[in-house]
């Protein structure tokens, strides 16, 4: 269950109230009137089931109210009641199976901020990895995985593409592009001083890494491997399962592959550094096509009749 507050403006009021009485799958409508100050107004607060929250909200838009009032959403851990029971019951679909396209434009658009903290985070990320490259250790691979931010601005790209959005994608192109690139030149500039205290050297680069060494051989499978995890991140956000991001996170080889490349361009193996760079790049484009058409797909299906 989703729980809704608005401000509405006094005069229009009823007619939100019609809207909310007349959705199925509301229940616990309370109506406060003149209680809100700014914007000025009367609160309006209702439950309604997830798989009916997108068209209530897209019609609370038709009325302007979120130019003249305010519409703010909440997820509901625990609601016991049996009002709540049946709307749920009379709602169509499944909730787990709803998508909120304003939520998820919301939140991916958070997620595609080109931050200082975005930076840090896919630098320290990207510079784990480099030393799990050289020491073929894949335990700290899968660490930098984990710790790498680049799903959120990818499954931005992919909303904006399926929302028609130009600017979150602009936005989400230069998070990920400018965040890869400070993060490979950070490394690049670790590496040498990694080598210059003795960590890392050309031979530990160059020998077999059994490890890690797919890193830099990119294939069809590292492409099915990002197309499949695209689907599944996307349906994490979606669904609200965010607990399966970290399963996506370290399922793409998008982190390490731009750690292995800055490490083998310090060295000069530009052969590594363009495999690899072909690996971070089959990777992303992997991810954003599956995260596009799995948007896609879950839009065409909700809204057939």
């Amino acid at each position: 269950m989703l729980h809704l507050r608005l401000i509405t403006p006094s005069d229009r009021t009823d007619d939100v109230v019609r809207l909310i009485e007349k959705t199925v799958g509301t229940t616990h409508l309370v109506v406060v009137p003149g209680a809100a100050r700014n914007p000025a107004g009367d609160v309006v607060m209702c439950d309604v089931a997830r798989e009916a929250g997108d068209e209530l909200i897209g019609a609370l838009q038709e009325l302007d109210l979120d130019k003249t009032g305010s519409i703010a959403v909440e997820n509901i851990d625990l609601s016991l009641s049996r009002r709540a029971d049946k709307a749920e019951k009379e709602a169509p679909g499944e909730g787990a199976d709803a998508v909120l396209w304003d939520h998820l434009t919301d939140a991916t658009h958070e997620e595609s901020t080109l931050s200082v903290t975005y930076l840090a985070f896919i630098t320290l990320a990207t510079m784990i990895a480099a030393c799990g490259v050289v020491l073929d250790n894949a335990i700290l691979i899968v660490g930098a995985m984990a710790v790498g931010p680049e799903f959120g601005p990818l499954a931005a790209f992919s909303t904006s593409l399926v929302q028609r959005h130009p600017r979150l994608a602009l936005r989400s192109l230069i998070a990920l592009l400018v965040g890869f690139a400070v993060a490979m030149v950070v490394t690049v500039g670790f590496s040498f001083f990694m080598d210059a205290v003795h960590l890392f050297s050309d031979d530990q680069l160059d020998a077999p890494r059994p490890n890690t060494n797919f890193i830099y051989r990119p294939d069809w499978f590292s492409f099915v491997v990002a197309v499949l995890a695209g689907c599944a991140g996307t349906l994490s956000l979606t669904s609200a399962k965010s607990g399966a991001l970290v399963g996506v996170a370290i399922s793409v080889t998008t982190v390490p592959a731009a750690a292995n490349a800055a490490v083998a361009f310090s060295y000069s193996e530009y052969k590594q550094a363009w495999g690899s760079t072909e690996q971070l790049l089959l990777n992303l484009l992997g991810i954003v096509l599956a995260g596009t058409l799995t948007l896609l797909f879950q839009k065409w299906l909700w809204r057939r009749p």
